[in-house]
């Protein structure tokens, strides 16, 4: 994963005062093209920093999802919100089960990358869909429908 430091100085470097400055790293064989500029171009007006995405291991994220959330299971996407100026923080999504979420759907796995990204990077803006009343789904659906997805992490989960 990319330090932070890095992370701040690439958000400089980019102009991140007036956007969002989004990098991919992979600790997996699951590439992503395109998903950082497709989340730039969908973010809230508002989502100003940078932000990792980071690609990893269905046992890595298990091993985050123990440590910080005191569950032993692999999850399909963690966010990690920094406390640094001009970074927001870090995605993080588990490889293996993105592939198998990507298959139940329907759809390629690029796409359910998509998905995970605009949900964690919510998360990161500080929506919280178990305790906001409606307001992360409302706009999680306006930004999926301008960024080209049928359906989001929320209304799936509803199901």
């Amino acid at each position: 994963m990319r330090s932070r430091p890095d992370a701040v100085a690439m958000a400089a470097r980019s102009g991140t005062s007036s956007s969002l400055a989004v990098e991919v790293v992979r600790a997996s064989r699951l590439g992503a093209p395109g998903l950082a500029r497709w989340l730039q171009a969908i973010a809230p007006r508002h989502a100003r920093g940078a932000v990792v995405v980071a690609l990893v291991s269905d046992a890595r994220v298990r091993q985050l999802n123990a440590k910080y959330r005191a569950k032993n299971a692999a999850t399909d996407v963690l966010s990690f919100a920094a406390e640094e100026p001009g970074f927001l923080g870090e995605i993080v999504i588990a490889s293996g089960v993105a592939r198998r979420q990507a298959r139940q759907a329907g759809h390629p796995v690029e796409v359910e990358l998509r998905v995970l990204a605009l949900h964690g990077l919510l998360h990161l803006l500080g929506y919280d869909h178990e305790r906001d009343d409606g307001r992360m789904a409302r706009v999680e659906r306006r930004l999926r429908r301008k960024g080209g997805l049928r359906e989001g992490l929320i209304e799936r989960g509803r199901r």
